[in-house]
């Protein structure tokens, strides 16, 4: 272990981010009676340039009228390469109530992107005298936000979480597909004949992972395109929380069950770790630092892996 610890990430649950447009009002209802952790909702993508003003006018109605109960509350604002972004953050921070809990910030390329909103934050809050600190999430979506995701990682305390966009990433890698998450058909290799499919945002994960925990960060798995497939959603859930991610995005209500399922640890395995927990707890009881369980090794990196499932499974339990 490092001289420099590893700082916790924070301790909330964000097992399914659900977003919805801000021009779509009928939607906020139902997402703040949905079973995701978090709700984002959006500014950017998927709202028109000539509904920007609109869907950000209803985005404060609703952060300041709607019951989003033990939601951790989000909005996506506008790229910093827009002439939208200011304004979602001057208005969202002067006229929505404490109630918002974060900003979400897409297309980060550089530890500088988050400096500049969070000037302006910190001058906003100071000056309307607001009392909780509005957190970040970013969104890896270039090669650039890939490149530098170290530095973005420890660009500032307000950060909670990264993501990945896996379309606009693509898209910025040149990627050779139009699919959003998931295996693609031509990244293949072939044995004995016989194709197999790998994961060819694996590398890109990985690299999120590395720098979330580095800095005490939340790692998140973004959208996956074809909410037709559910099995594939799955597939791609459950490679990222092996991976180390603690969530994913739902681009529609059918994922939230999905997303909900894959990462919040199962009774078998919350009830093995705390078998690996007591059985560790015996062997130092005797003066060893290792001892068997089920026929394998077990030692104090053991302890960690268990205490992580188990930690993770009560504090999904305390909400």
């Amino acid at each position: 272990m490092s001289f420099r610890l590893q700082p916790p990430a924070p301790a909330r649950p964000n097992r399914c981010q659900l977003f919805g447009p801000g021009s779509n009002t009928r939607l906020f209802e139902k997402m703040a009676a949905s079973a995701a952790d978090v709700i984002n909702i959006d500014l950017e993508d998927s709202v028109a340039p000539s509904d920007k003003d609109v869907a950000r006018q209803n985005t404060i109605e609703a952060i300041n009228t709607v019951d989003w109960g033990k939601k951790y509350l989000s909005v996506r604002i506008n790229g910093l390469d827009s002439p939208f972004w200011y304004r979602d953050v001057v208005d969202l921070l002067e006229q929505a109530s404490d109630r918002l809990d974060q900003i979400m910030i897409p297309k980060v390329g550089c530890a500088a992107d988050i400096y500049a909103v969070d000037a302006l934050v910190t001058s906003i809050e100071a000056a309307k005298g607001r009392k909780k600190p509005i957190s970040f999430e970013v969104i890896i979506e270039s090669a650039a936000g890939i490149s530098h995701v170290e530095e973005i990682a420890a660009a500032s305390p307000r950060l909670q979480a990264i993501s990945l966009g896996a379309a606009d990433f693509a898209a910025s890698m040149g990627m050779s597909t139009t699919g959003i998450g998931g295996t693609q058909e031509n990244y293949y290799m072939l044995h004995e004949g016989q194709r197999h499919w790998s994961d060819p945002w694996h590398w890109a994960q990985t690299a999120i992972v590395a720098a979330c925990r580095t800095h005490g960060i939340l790692p998140v798995d973004g959208p996956f395109g074809d909410f037709s497939d559910d099995e594939g959603f799955r597939a791609q859930a459950r490679r990222s929380a092996t991976l180390g991610m603690v969530g994913k995005w739902a681009i529609h209500p059918k994922q939230i069950a999905l997303s909900n399922e894959v990462f919040t640890p199962s009774d078998e395995a919350v009830n093995e770790a705390r078998e690996i927990l007591q059985a560790m707890e015996e062997a130092k009881a005797r003066g060893e630092g290792a001892t068997t369980y089920k026929g394998r090794l077990v030692d104090i990196a053991s302890i960690k892996q268990a205490e992580v499932i188990v930690k993770q499974a009560e504090m999904i339990a305390s909400q």
